[in-house]
């Protein structure tokens, strides 16, 4: 249409020196470098505007939501129905999809005619005759009888809600049928055919041409996630991540975006480049103002045949012979020229507006380097002999950190809405495989309160004297008699030891109006012949070695008194001898005394729990339950003395410390575990035991992820059935990456960077959702199984005291607690909801187990000095 314009201005107005007036005319149509990644940035720009909700309507790239949420990755199989309605004529077509090995698509189809009447009459008889079409179609396939699912391509301006729904705004092409704008045709189809009766069929998406060569594409070529029509109009889709499209609820995985790019420059955006040949043609459109992108980039099928290298001469001559020319050759020459520069300038603004996109792409995948493809479709794309070749090049120049291929649609739209059909469809089937096998790992409410009741059980078998040697939760008395409160004061020594490093503290407690604890440290390494050598050795010469060098730096006065703790079994790998099953005070007394150099007087020996609540103990008198949950997990509280049999007295109250984590091991969890847990426990160390510990702590969580993902492979429902030998290594999957993948923060292409770091280099953007999911499932039932534990010791604090509602604080630590973005939230729910009357505190830890072993001494001193008063 340019062209043309140009050609009557070169005929009319131009007298002499004619190829060089033209070039003239022609410089401002042509786009430098600058221009057109100016052109790019403005695009971009729009692209956001119409992805936002509050901005979208003043949009002129209106970025319409598909509800296509993910291109065929060659696992669809399935025989499909497409109708591909677009004009005068449309198409019925019966898809055959297979996968047994290679894929596959066979079709079959059938062209019908809509009469001018029908296109210019009443909706509904326009429907009847669509419906009319489609059972002739069923007939002459022989599969009246089945209902097959069918995808509606319906390539007039729409709205859609859903993938199934589409809200025609307004007909183009020559349609007026009344009674249709602002109804959704899926409706109107489905009315039609139900009012005949005699064929059914499931109609399960609506889509644009422009979405179907994408997914044509998609399916010949698993990096397509772009589509692009040039031809009478132009258009393009995207794959968007949702969390951008602000227009559908939800912000996981990605959604196909329809541009609508073809108004970009309806608000005057492109109003510099503009030249009065495309002010002319505007002025003279069916909608002047509108389409401006579509009228500067227009070609016509006359421009095409010019523009030809070595035909182009012979060809301009015969297109002004059939005008009515008698063209000399300058005029030719001229033509030719005319021609190049303006379907030059279409192929580079179509570039420029697609370097956004690609920009958009590489940005949402935080990628050095993208790679992808565009399925492309459309007579000028197909028909223009350079068109395709200065797109190309004008996108590299553009976007050179982008490798783009371009793959050609050679099917049409119709395949395209039969692959969005059966890719829906294969999303539908594998989201139901997938959620029944999650299914087993996520627990009723009423499941939670009967773990709670039977935590509760076997609490009241482990302080029975009676039965404590049968309960899997043993209950065993601390020797804790109280927490702090606050007057406690003087100088402490703190070892803590639980690993190949361990630390001695000096801690100084400080009562009155600016009571305080101010803590000195040295962490210390224990060699590894020490630690797999004798007791002995552990403790005189290597733990003692440190004491005293420790106490030669600070050189305090410390008052101290003797408990008794016995070692029941070495874990973390220590495994020295003549240890187990003796007293370690007194072990770690004897080698003070062989020491000679110092003397001190070994007061507690403790756990981290007891550590943790008495460190939260002293900022919050109510702290009367400490919580670790890290790479293991265990609980206490203070239990009535009168209910703890296994020490004599009934005056006061005791710490307990639970050990729930071996809760379970008797059987009282084999309902609630599923082959997952088995498999974990199975491989495990200790087989049979710690089995409430391996559902909750972040010792296992990552190996029970990785054995879904092992399962979900194995059915073909995770990285299209192939499975990295580096998933197949026990351990691989860190707890950690529970709390990466699921962190707010995180985009899903991270989560990706995680799976290629598994070797699942092919891992797709579903696979990284249903990666996620999987690791949500997984820390929910943990921590609800914590919440339920929790749950019962509050309780029980609380029907000890007689009490109608308590008020009690938790003392929490441990790194999966800490660090995972949902665990505390869900395990406080959890407990707010099984125990009603208890109103619950949490309090977390942040000094560790070292500052509570100085304050369990404090608060022994603070009790025996009271005594001695």
């Amino acid at each position: 249409m340019i062209a043309s314009h140009l050609l009557a201005y070169y005929f009319t107005e131009l007298h002499h020196d004619k190829v060089q007036q033209v070039d003239k005319y022609l410089y401002h149509l042509r786009l430098s470098d600058e221009n057109l990644m100016d052109v790019s940035v403005r695009f971009r720009r729009e692209m956001d505007k119409g992805l936002g909700r509050d901005s979208s309507p003043t949009a002129s790239v209106k970025m319409l939501p598909t509800f296509v949420r993910s291109t065929p990755d060659g696992t669809e199989k399935g025989d499909f129905l497409a109708l591909d309605l677009g004009g005068s004529n449309f198409r019925v077509l019966l898809v055959k999809v297979s996968d047994n090995g290679k894929q596959k698509v066979e079709m079959e189809n059938q062209i019908y005619a809509i009469p001018e009447e029908l296109m210019r009459g009443c909706g509904s008889e326009l429907f009847d005759h669509i419906a009319e079409c489609l059972a002739n179609f069923l007939e002459k396939m022989g599969i009246k009888n089945q209902k097959l699912p069918l995808g509606f391509t319906f390539s007039f301006p729409c709205q859609q809600n859903k993938l199934d729904e589409s809200i025609l705004v307004s007909w183009t092409k020559g349609f007026k049928s009344h009674g249709v704008e602002g109804k959704d045709v899926v409706s109107l189809l489905r009315k039609a055919i139900k009012k005949r009766g005699d064929f059914d069929i499931d109609i399960v998406a609506v889509i644009n041409d422009t979405v179907g060569t994408m997914m044509t594409c998609g399916y010949d070529d698993h990096h397509c996630e772009i589509g692009l029509i040039v031809g009478t109009g132009t258009n393009a889709c995207y794959m968007e991540e949702m969390r951008h499209l602000e227009l559908v609820d939800g912000d996981e995985g990605r959604m196909c975006v329809n541009t609508e790019w073809g108004a970009f420059g309806d608000d005057g955006a492109l109003e510099d480049l503009r030249t009065d040949f495309d002010r002319e043609i505007d002025a003279g459109s069916l909608n002047p103002g509108k389409q401006l992108c579509v009228s500067i980039g227009a070609v016509s099928e006359d421009v095409s045949r010019p523009d030809r290298d070595k035909e182009g001469l012979v060809s301009a001559e015969k297109v002004l012979r059939g005008l009515g020319l008698d063209p000399s050759g300058e005029d030719c020459v001229a033509t030719q020229r005319v021609c190049q520069v303006v379907s030059t300038r279409a192929a580079h603004l179509c570039a420029a507006t697609l370097a956004a996109v690609l920009r958009q792409i590489r940005d949402n995948k935080a990628a050095e380097r993208l790679r992808t493809t565009v399925g492309v479709d459309g007579s000028v794309y197909k028909n223009h002999p350079q068109f395709a070749r200065r797109l190309h090049k004008m996108v590299r120049r553009l976007v050179p950190d982008c490798d783009v291929r371009f793959l050609r649609s050679e099917d049409g739209s119709g395949k395209g809405a039969a692959m969005v059909t059966a890719v829906a469809y294969r999303l539908a089937t594998q989201h139901a495989e997938r959620q029944r096998i999650l299914d087993a790992l996520r627990l009723s409410r009423e499941q939670l309160m009967e773990v709670k009741i039977r935590m509760g059980n076997e609490m009241n078998r482990g302080l029975a004297k009676e039965s404590h040697d049968q309960a899997a939760v043993k209950m065993l008395p601390t020797y804790v008699r109280s927490t702090p409160d606050g007057t406690e004061r003087g100088d402490f020594l703190a070892l803590d030891l639980g690993g190949t490093n361990f630390r001695v503290l000096l801690v100084r407690v400080r009562s009155g109006k600016k009571r305080s604890v101010e803590m000195h440290n040295k962490i210390y390494t224990i060699p590894q012949e020490a630690i797999q050598g004798t007791g002995e050795e552990v403790h005189q010469d290597d733990v003692i070695h440190c004491i005293a060098h420790f106490h030669y730096i600070f050189s305090p006065n410390f008052s101290v008194i003797l408990s008794l703790g016995i070692l029941l079994k070495w874990t973390k790998g220590f495994k020295a001898t003549g240890c187990e099953g003796e007293d370690v005070v007194t072990l770690l007394k004897d080698a003070i005394h062989r020491r000679e150099e110092f003397d001190l007087d070994v007061v507690a020996v403790v756990n981290d729990t007891v550590g943790t609540m008495m460190t939260c103990g002293y900022e919050d008198p109510l702290c009367e339950v400490g919580l670790i949950v890290g790479t293991g997990t265990n609980a206490c509280y203070m239990e009535e003395m009168q209910n703890v049999e296994l020490v004599d007295g009934d005056e006061g109250r005791m710490c307990v410390n639970m050990e729930w984590g071996a809760f379970g091991d008797h059987g009282e969890l084999d309902d609630f575990c599923t082959d997952f847990d088995r498999a974990v426990d199975d491989r495990s160390t200790n087989p049979g035991k710690q089995r409430y510990e391996k559902m909750i702590s972040g010792m296992y969580l990552g190996e029970i992820v990785r054995n879904v993902l092992l399962e979900f492979t194995a059915k073909g429902l995770l990285f299209r059935g192939k499975l990295s030998e580096r998933l197949k290594t026990r351990g691989i999957f860190e707890t950690k990456f529970l709390s990466q993948i699921e962190s707010d923060r995180l985009a899903l292409r991270q989560v990706r960077s995680i799976l290629q770091h598994l070797g699942l280099t092919s891992s797709t953007c579903d696979d990284s959702i249903l990666v996620k999911e999987v690791c949500s499932v997984v820390a929910r039932r943990a921590a609800q199984l914590c919440g339920a534990g929790l749950a019962a010791v509050v309780d029980k604090i609380r029907q000890n005291r007689n009490l109608d509602k308590l008020k009690i604080t938790v003392g929490v630590d441990g790194t999966l607690y800490k660090l995972h973005p949902h665990f505390s939230s869900i395990m406080h729910e959890t407990v707010r909801d099984l125990s009603p009357l208890c109103e619950v505190t949490f309090l977390q830890s942040e000094d560790g187990s070292g500052k509570g072993a100085a304050l369990i001494t404090a608060v022994a001193c603070r009790i025996r000095d009271a005594g001695q008063h």
